[in-house]
């Protein structure tokens, strides 16, 4: 490239961090000089809107859908996004042109060394309908209540004692120097949300330049489990209010897949799991049909394929 190419991001301090390693690399590979990558930040309305959990104020693209304008109308090269924020339906002309590996996959409880220890009825702060039931799928006396915010908002409304405990993504915690914060939950209590703890870049599909730029810091294995992560994903038809959660990853040369589906208050779940080809996208959409057939009322209702 000629010129600097211009990084579209959110402000908030997590996106900046993933918005530098992405800058970073990416000026790495391409041997340019330090700070040629230019990075804008771009407001989104999710970020204007703190009072209320995200499914009620039209879901992830409130993300996403003033970068993507940005990107559509030329005003940036590329985007850097936390992939769980980004819809699982993409609009036509933009492409995820590359990943970064995968971070530290596993959520984190502050507030308490375990979910066992929480205090009879704690109130425990998280706006994510997946950890609000699984949490209550295993603790139905917690009272849940949402919490939005950055990482530091969050954990400053905690130590003023708004709630008890909260919920944060191990991946985060660590890009932003705090690893050493919260206790990991296991996978078997709390399986993360599809493409959790990766870092997708997202470029206009007819930019081919930028997409050869972009490809030297793609990371191949992590781009085909989250594929299949993500094919899962829309083959559900779930939206925000879907409790989903789901984990590839490669295990003895073969993709093994886990998932789960709750009901809103944690009462029910479907839990499945399967073991494919790296690069067979058709097994994920077959195993979310067949998890929706065998679910309850209350699960399927929350997803449109249902």
């Amino acid at each position: 490239m000629k010129r600097s190419p211009i990084l579209g991001t959110r402000g908030s301090p997590l996106a900046l961090a993933q918005a530098h390693k992405v800058a970073s690399a990416l000026e790495v590979a391409n041997r340019w000089p330090a700070d040629f990558v230019q990075i804008q930040v771009i407001e989104t309305t999710g970020d204007r809107i703190q009072d209320r959990p995200l499914a009620e104020i039209g879901g992830k693209q409130l993300w996403t859908k003033e970068l993507d304008r940005a990107l559509i109308e030329k005003e940036v090269d590329f985007c850097v996004h936390s992939l769980k924020d980004v819809e699982a339906i993409r609009p036509r002309g933009i492409t995820i042109a590359a990943v970064r590996p995968r971070g530290d996959v596993q959520d984190r409880l502050i507030g308490a060394d375990s979910i066992e220890d929480l205090p009879e009825g704690a109130i425990v702060g998280t706006s994510s309908p997946r950890r609000k039931a699984q949490l209550l799928s295993i603790r139905p006396d917690l009272k849940i209540v949402p919490l939005r915010g950055n990482v530091q908002t969050r954990l400053a409304k905690l130590k003023a004692g708004e709630v008890q405990a909260t919920l944060l993504a191990g991946a985060g915690l660590r890009r932003l120097g705090m690893g050493n914060v919260g206790t990991p939950i296991p996978f078997e209590q709390m399986l993360p949300a599809p493409t959790q703890a990766v870092i997708a870049i997202e470029c206009r599909s007819s930019d081919m330049l930028t997409q050869s730029v972009l490809t030297v810091v793609d990371d191949p294995t992590t781009q085909a489990l989250i594929r299949a992560e993500r094919a899962f994903t829309a083959a559900l038809g779930g939206s925000c209010h879907s409790p989903v959660a789901a984990y590839a990853e490669i295990e003895n040369g073969k993709v093994r897949f886990r998932a789960q589906l709750l009901s809103e208050d944690g009462r029910d779940q479907v839990r499945d799991d399967a073991s494919f080809d790296c690069g067979d996208h058709q097994t994920p959409k077959t195993l979310a049909r067949a998890m929706l057939e065998k679910a309850p009322e209350s699960i399927r209702s929350l997803f449109s394929a249902g």
